[in-house]
């Protein structure tokens, strides 16, 4: 319903799902929360569809809805990043006071929210990034919450933001992150992760209807029986939600109907690049988003197949003399694996972009407030906040002592004879590969990269260090190959 002369404690700008969800959040925890929309009949469906959930005060003018907020103004944007942003942020930081809070809540760059924190810092206002992970459902049933900006902001909102959170054992999934754009950089890495996890799934569901040959819906059993341990996730849960589908047009399993071509909206791109510049291998990040890539790439595919690329001799699961069960328990194995590498990337992102910009980023607090809510909420988040608890400084993930109990317990043996399997098989495991190349390299004594160091002096002179003397290095490849020192 509509409010007389109550003013609202929080305001959400933006009536699409996500929008409505959240403002149908904070009424359900008895908030009185003021509505806007560009288009004035989306903020009306609201009303005629939700009103009775809680106190509303709709607005059909930007200014309307500013007066409608009680100071500080609280108001959280929920529409399109980019350009639609910055316009609504413009729109209230001119009807607003000094003191009152924007709140994006999109998918934004972080380096656009460093951007606008600063604008509106100048013009007196509190802008605060914060990324919302949970979709649809976490918006309205409680997400997981990574509000940066002003500590000032935090305490302000951070009631607010508890209320409407997902609550794990009591705690809710939610903490400031950092100043500035922390929120929205802890977001776009929460959704590279995705993208990992995501993939490696889908791989792992690829070796067993293609090389174990099993059918959908017996995966689907598999996949609810991988839920009930170390895998408990909700992307495991709704995968076997998925495969045990079937299509009401064809009768047949629904994952067959559906264009193998993955979409993506760009937070995982932006978590590779700034990987790149941070100088911060994300490995099984970086194969998930260019799985995507080449699985939309359906010209080229369907080019590849027509003309037929040669392939070598396939052969099949029984030929290389593997049992099929316990095939099916090696890729559970090597998936939990894999799964580990994901997050362990991801965290050594974010302690690398936490120095960077200052930011003081407890890994611990992320794995907490991940827990529930988010998409890729996990059981063993539990175990990565202990890790983090244990050892705040803990320089990987891997190298906690549980999870490298893990690893040595079975998990690295698996996980090689799925890789090995695969290959033989034709089968493309990118994610898998390239995160046991990940493992490989770190625990490795000795990398090719001692070589590269070689050719780079040879062609251009671009120096070397030596094992066994302090300094810096260059031998004169195209003279008398002396050794010179710098």
């Amino acid at each position: 319903m509509t409010t007389g002369n109550k003013l609202a404690q929080i305001g959400v700008v933006g009536m699409a799902v996500m929008g409505s969800n959240l403002a149908r959040n904070f009424a359900s925890k008895g908030h009185t929360v003021a509505i806007f929309n560009r288009s004035p009949e989306k903020t009306r469906a609201v009303i005629e569809a939700h009103g009775h959930e809680g106190n509303f005060i709709a607005s059909e003018t930007i200014e309307d809805f500013v007066a409608s907020l009680e100071r500080p103004r609280k108001a959280i944007i929920m529409v399109q990043a980019g350009p639609a942003t910055d316009a609504v942020i413009e729109q209230l930081a001119d009807a607003m006071e000094d003191g009152d809070i924007i709140i994006d809540g999109g998918n934004a760059l972080f380096t656009d929210t460093i951007r606008r924190e600063q604008e509106m810092a100048q013009r007196g206002r509190h802008f605060v990034g914060a990324g919302i992970s949970g979709g649809e459902e976490g918006a309205l049933n409680g997400p997981s919450i990574m509000p940066g900006g002003p500590k000032e902001s935090w305490e302000t909102l951070g009631p607010l933001l508890e209320d409407i959170s997902a609550k794990v054992d009591g705690e809710p999934c939610v903490t400031h992150i950092g100043s500035d754009g922390a929120g929205h950089f802890v977001k776009m890495v929460h959704n590279g992760i995705e993208y990992a996890d995501m993939q490696v799934i889908g791989e792992a569901y690829h070796l067993l209807r293609y090389a174990a040959g099993i059918e959908p819906a017996a995966m689907s059993d598999i996949f609810a029986e991988w839920n009930q341990g170390d895998l408990n996730s909700y992307l495991i849960e709704i995968t076997s939600e998925i495969l045990r589908q079937v299509d009401g047009r064809t009768n047949t399993p629904f994952i067959d109907v559906i264009v193998d071509a993955a979409g993506q909206k760009g937070t995982g791109r932006w978590t590779v690049k700034e990987a790149l510049d941070l100088g911060v291998p994300v490995t099984g990040i970086g194969e998930a988003v260019f799985a995507r890539a080449l699985s939309s790439a359906l010209a080229q595919r369907e080019a590849a197949q027509r003309i037929g690329l040669p392939s070598g001799d396939l052969t099949t699961l029984e030929n290389l003399g593997a049992d099929k069960e316990q095939f099916i328990e090696d890729v559970r194995r090597a998936l939990y694996a894999s799964k580990l590498v994901a997050y362990a990337q991801g965290f050594d992102e974010i302690n690398a972009g936490s120095q960077a910009y200052s930011w003081d980023i407890k890994p611990g607090d992320l794995a907490r407030i991940w827990r529930g809510g988010c998409i890729i909420r996990a059981k063993f988040l539990n175990r990565i906040t202990e890790a983090y608890e244990n050892d705040p400084e803990l320089p990987s993930l891997l190298l906690d002592p549980y999870f490298k109990a893990e690893l040595e317990g079975g998990l690295i043996d698996s996980w090689r004879r799925v890789v090995a399997v695969a290959t033989q098989l034709g089968l493309p495991i990118p994610v898998f590969a390239s995160s046991l190349s990940y493992y490989d390299s770190l625990r490795s004594k000795r990398l090719p990269a001692a070589l590269i160091q070689g050719q780079r002096d040879f062609f251009g002179a671009h120096t070397y260090r030596r094992v066994d003397m302090e300094g810096t290095f260059h031998t004169a490849w195209s003279g008398d190959r002396e050794e010179l020192s710098y």
